[in-house]
């Protein structure tokens, strides 16, 4: 790969700020000025909005005042490449620290960098030096995690994060822990209103998601999504939605998994539509002829598996169909997201959802409350995924290679805890006997597998989520899930299931 040293990049124009931009590069400055070091600010915008733009300038105005270097982190070298070229055009030299770039020489003194999180992180375990006087670190798509192992080694550098959706990939460590305050940019409905984002017409169709699991991510696992959307009556539906909605225009799928997207290739080629697949097995060399194969094909549709969510932008696009259901806010914005960048002749494009992702997350126009989620996320996911949704009535907890190894996980699937609730009301007992016949099942795998109290007292530990999952079901089944309750509900069910277990363990 070669390294990038760009300082002029006359293909590459500068892109005048917006008003809305130049409020923004004002504001975040001023909040860095006025709190000093050591902190750190978090700021989110739409995708579209041009975060790249925004923070590039507030790189050159921060080298500017403070005479200090910035540092910006990405996840993927299409992100560092197109921040280099956007600092370039604007005349901040800057370096990219590639997997080639093994130490910087007095030569290599720049203002700015942009490095890759993991190949930096491999120089500063070996040079913790590596990059000096770092006054500003820059974290774009800042909700992933993979940049908190950055972060120690500059605590005394402020840092600025940069998302679209300012929720933590990974919901035990949030945000909040790293970042002292979140700026809130202007809303998806201010940016179409204002003409910079293209309006999205929703087109959903409901669709039975009977069989999808629940992975340790908390998000659908992909072999169940292979099988529900990978089946001949999913196929058809999505044929029937292109062809009555977006038929002869430019379309991204979105899939969950590589073999679901290869039978959309298969199935639409064999109606003669103009269609390639794309995945992250491709080589760079494949990916960048398919990606120009899209971009210069009229009516083209590229069915895609996360790839092309973040480090993509095609304006040409007019259709996005969600092929897949997500339990992840982030990834519904940002696959929406790439239908919405403006055209002079491209007002609108289409969206059409055939996983109950609308009527999980709402409409992608509508207002979030993104302080809420910053502050909150628990509290503000949860309320997410329960609004208006039963989709945990139509998934199955999906148990890991760690459950199975200490636990036998085939007792915990053969209960439901929804069936046993409905079985007693139709037994005209009370229904919360269910919850009972739960600790029962629960009892017994875990005393079946455990050698002794503490051994159980470990697996127990270990399937707090499951019991979680068992319990949310059971609370809407009752049509009452307050945290209040749901919380003395996981007490009293751990309470009651260590006496059990210390009952019938201890007199062994």
């Amino acid at each position: 790969m070669e390294v990038l040293e760009v300082q002029n990049q006359e293909v590459f124009e500068a892109m005048s700020l917006y008003p809305f931009q130049e409020t923004t590069v004002a504001s975040i400055l001023l909040e860095l000025e006025e709190n000093g070091s050591n902190f750190n600010l978090l700021y989110q915008l739409p995708t579209g909005g041009g975060k790249t733009v925004i923070f590039s300038e507030i790189a050159r105005r921060y080298i500017e005042k403070w005479q200090k270097k910035v540092l910006i982190l990405t996840h993927r070298i299409e992100l560092s490449v197109q921040t280099s070229k956007q600092l370039s055009a604007i005349d901040v030299g800057n370096k990219v620290i590639n997997s080639d770039v093994k130490k910087l020489n007095e030569e290599d003194d720049f203002p700015c960098y942009i490095a890759m999180v993991e190949t930096l992180n491999n120089r500063l375990q070996e040079n913790q030096n590596f990059i000096n006087d770092v006054g500003l670190v820059i974290v774009d798509e800042a909700h992933y995690n993979s940049f908190r192992k950055i972060f120690q080694y500059y605590k005394e550098a402020n840092i600025l994060g940069v998302t679209a959706t300012p929720l933590s990939s990974n919901k035990a460590l949030p945000l909040n822990d790293n970042y002292n305050k979140l700026l809130v940019g202007e809303c998806i409905s201010s940016l179409i209103e204002k003409g910079y984002l293209s309006d999205a017409e929703t087109y959903t169709y409901d669709v039975n998601l009977h069989g999808l699991k629940i992975g340790s991510n908390g998000d659908f696992t992909v072999s169940s999504s292979e099988l529900v959307y990978g089946n001949y009556f999913m196929q058809e539906k999505l044929l029937f939605a292109y062809e009555e909605v977006a038929i002869g225009s430019k379309t991204l799928i979105f899939n969950s998994g590589i073999e679901t997207s290869v039978r959309v290739e298969e199935m639409f080629q064999k109606r003669g539509y103009k269609i390639k697949h794309l995945d992250s097995t491709f080589s760079d060399k494949d990916r960048k002829d398919v990606l120009k194969w899209f971009k210069e094909t009229p009516d083209a549709i590229l069915t895609s598996v996360g790839i092309l969510t973040t480090g993509f932008d095609e304006p040409t696009v007019e259709t996005i169909i969600i092929n897949r259901a997500t339990r992840s806010l982030t990834l519904y914005h940002q696959m929406i997201g790439r239908g919405s960048r403006r055209l002079p002749n491209k007002s609108q494009f289409k969206l059409i959802d055939l996983g109950n992702n609308v009527r999980r997350f709402g409409y992608w126009q509508d207002y979030i409350n993104w302080q809420d989620a910053f502050r909150f996320p628990d509290r503000f996911l949860e309320s997410k995924l329960s609004e208006g949704d039963d989709i945990e009535f139509e998934v199955e907890y999906e148990f890991n290679r760690l459950h199975k190894d200490r636990v036998d996980t085939s007792v915990l699937e053969q209960f439901c805890i929804k069936e046993s609730y409905f079985g007693c009301l139709d037994r005209n007992e009370k229904g919360k006997l269910a919850v009972d016949y739960s600790l029962d099942n629960h009892f017994e795998a875990i005393s079946k597998s455990a050698t002794d109290f503490y051994d159980a007292l470990e697996i127990l530990e270990m399937l707090q989520e499951h019991i979680e999952h068992r319990l949310k079901q059971y609370t809407k089944c009752i049509s009452k899930s307050t945290p209040n309750y749901f919380k003395y509900l996981m007490e009293t069910y751990n309470r009651q299931l260590r006496h059990k277990l210390r009952m019938a363990l201890d007199d062994e």
